[in-house]
């Protein structure tokens, strides 16, 4: 896999993917999206909806600050092995993710979401198999 897919085409992929699925989740929030299109078509209420997208916006906000932090793109002091597994749990989530929505009663989530998802499990598991090692930072960092 390290020679099929770059830690830079998996970086900038995860980064791309996951800013554009939080604004993805805002507008669903802002109801600019039907909401019946996400959580499987299984949401019956707009408290729900709420509860729901706030929940995968703070998800995914994070999994996007590991990435960054991962790219050197955020100079914050967070052990290794917390962003190693952190990304392993990424490439699990995703992987479930890919199982939930070929399983989704939304046509839509079934064919626009099922290869997403798929291509946030390979990303991520292609940055967990590279492994993280800290950078020093300057003493003023």
């Amino acid at each position: 896999m390290k020679t099929l897919i770059s830690e830079r085409l998996a970086t900038n992929g995860l980064l791309a993917v996951l800013s554009l699925v939080i604004i993805f989740h805002l507008l669903v929030l802002l109801r600019i999206i039907p909401y019946s299109i996400v959580w499987g078509g299984r949401l019956t209420s707009d408290t729900q909806m709420v509860r729901f997208e706030l929940t995968s916006i703070v998800i995914n906000a994070l999994m996007l600050t590991v990435v960054a932090i991962r790219a050197g793109l955020l100079r914050i002091r967070v052990p290794a092995l917390l962003i190693n597994i952190t990304l392993w749990l990424m490439a699990g989530l995703f992987t479930l993710n890919t199982v939930g929505n070929m399983a989704s009663l939304n046509t839509v989530e079934q064919l626009v979401f099922t290869p997403l998802t798929l291509i946030l499990a390979i990303f991520s598991l292609r940055l967990a198999l590279a492994g993280y090692q800290r950078k020093s930072l300057p003493p003023n960092a």
